[in-house]
Order: structure tokens, then sequence, then C-alpha cells
């Protein structure tokens, strides 16, 4: 016990040097953690989750056909870019949509999209069509439908720590993705480029 006693004597300074040392790696440890909750927490907070819906519906004496985008996330979205696709090919526009549906395009309603940010809650109407229910038959509106079902609607966004997501119309449940290509297209703001007496352009 002696020879125990004499050695921690000896090196009492180093022992505490060593104990410090350690209370400070752990102290540390705790520290980033602590840190590394913060930032889980903070990112957690502002998370965005853009869905996509398409449409078809008949109200009234009318046949509307269009597309919302809703923010249901606990955070801003920064829309960077937005892609159409037909059967899994993109698309530079959404003529051939039109075309294949045969819409009447005079009554239309458009949203630039790219750019955008949508704050948490917020639903933007993106693209909408109307057109009188008498003018389309039963077979017509089916035929529609499945024009529409053919086409996808995808979204890349940011929250406001620069984490982004790709949202799609074909699945409910946005994915991560490193980060967002700025988006050179607007395919849904273009369409009031051309717009034939249309004033609807927000």
């Amino acid at each position: 016990m002696d020879k125990i006693a004499n050695w921690f004597r000896r090196n009492f300074q180093i022992i505490t040097a060593l104990a410090a040392m350690a209370v400070s790696v752990i102290a540390l440890f705790v520290a980033w953690d602590q840190s590394r909750v913060m930032r889980a927490q903070q990112h957690g907070a502002v998370i965005p989750a853009l869905q996509i819906d398409g449409f078809v519906s008949g109200e009234g004496r009318q046949l509307s056909v269009g597309v919302n985008v809703f923010n249901n996330g606990v955070g801003p979205a920064f829309v960077e870019s937005v892609e159409v696709y037909r059967n899994g090919v993109r698309q530079d526009s959404l003529a051939a949509l039109l075309e294949g549906m045969g819409l009447d395009t005079r009554d239309r309603s458009w949203t630039s999209m790219v750019g955008r940010v949508m704050a948490p809650g917020q639903t933007i109407q993106a693209a909408r069509f109307q057109m009188p229910m008498d003018s389309v038959s039963a077979a017509q509106i089916a035929e529609m439908t499945t024009e529409f079902s053919r086409w996808e609607t995808r979204i890349c966004y940011c929250s406001v720590f620069d984490r982004c997501w790709s949202a799609t119309s074909q699945n409910a449940r946005p994915s991560r993705v490193d980060q967002c290509e700025p988006g050179t297209i607007d395919v849904f703001g273009d369409l009031g480029i051309s717009a034939p007496g249309s004033e609807d352009d927000q």
C-alpha cells in the first residue's frame, strides 16, 4: 500500500492532468452531441413538404383540368425547378398535353412556379383549364382522364438550410436529393406566353 501511495504522490500532477484531459474530452463530446441534436431540431422545424395533385373534375356546368401544388410542411419551400414528363419522357411544354386532351385553351389560368417561395400551408394552382360540360361527351372525358394519367410533374425544392427534395405527382412522399439544378424552363409560366386573350397570369 505504501508503494502505491508513494507512486500516486510522485505522479499526482500527471494523474490530475490526465483526469482533466478526460473530462475535457467528455465535455467536448457532450457539446458536439448537443449541437448535432440542436441542428437536427432546427432543420426539422422548417422542413417543407410539397405535394403535387393533378385533377380532372366536373362541377356545375364546367369541366376543369389542372395541377395543384401544396406545401404540407412546416417551413417555406424554395422552388428551384419544375419538369413535366409524358410516359417517362421529359417535355419542354404542355403542348402535347393540351393537344392530346383536346382542350379549349382559351379559358385557362396559370402560375409561374420556378423561383417561387411557397409558405407552409400554402396552395398554388399551377395550371387550370376550363370548358363547358355540355361541350364534351362522357367518352371524351374518359379519354382526357386517360391522357392526363400519362403525365407526371416533378418539382425540385429546398429549405432555408439548403436541404433539397424532389416531389412528384406520382408519389405523395418527396425524396431527398443532394441539390436542385436551377430550372431553365417554367412549363406553367410559359402557358402565358401564347395565351389567347387571357389575363390570368399570376
